[in-house]
């Protein structure tokens, strides 16, 4: 499944993308995509691209949310292959929240999606991204009372 290009929604993420060194002009590019979208999909493209502008992880945590429900929301053929990187940043914003439990869900979902995903450059980073947060995860264990700990390496 390729994203459409000539879809506005598209075209302003890979505009803003291409504007993320440029304070605030990514954020307007994804913004105006967000006034933009037309379905679900549309939603959760632009709702993943504004969570990685947001200044707070509270705030990225609530984009990265409003992308997946949005996916959820959508046809599967049409969000499948976006649903491991979904999940990914869900869990990475929980665990920027303090929410070790919750982003351990979010990781499990994130590696169940994984294998719908071809192999090529994009399921890469992917995997790298859910080593990553495994490894951030690892370092944190979770106590009787579900009160996640720091452990010491």
């Amino acid at each position: 499944m390729q994203l459409d290009p000539s879809n506005p929604v598209v075209a302003l993420c890979i505009e803003g993308m291409q504007q993320e060194g440029v304070p605030g002009a990514a954020r307007r590019c994804f913004e105006r995509a967000w006034e933009l979208r037309a379905d679900d999909v549309d939603a959760s493209i632009a709702a993943h691209f504004l969570a990685r502008q947001q200044e707070t992880p509270d705030e990225a945590l609530a984009w990265n949310q409003r992308a997946l429900d949005h996916a959820r929301a959508a046809p599967a053929e049409k969000v499948r292959l976006f649903m491991a990187s979904l999940h990914l940043n869900l869990g990475d914003s929980l665990l920027a929240t303090g929410d070790a439990r919750a982003a351990r869900e979010a990781l499990v979902k994130a590696r169940e999606w994984f294998d719908v995903l071809p192999a090529d450059g994009y399921s890469a980073l992917v995997a790298r991204g859910i080593e990553g947060l495994g490894a951030r995860l690892q370092s944190i264990r979770t106590d009787d009372e579900g009160v996640d700990r720091k452990t010491s390496l």
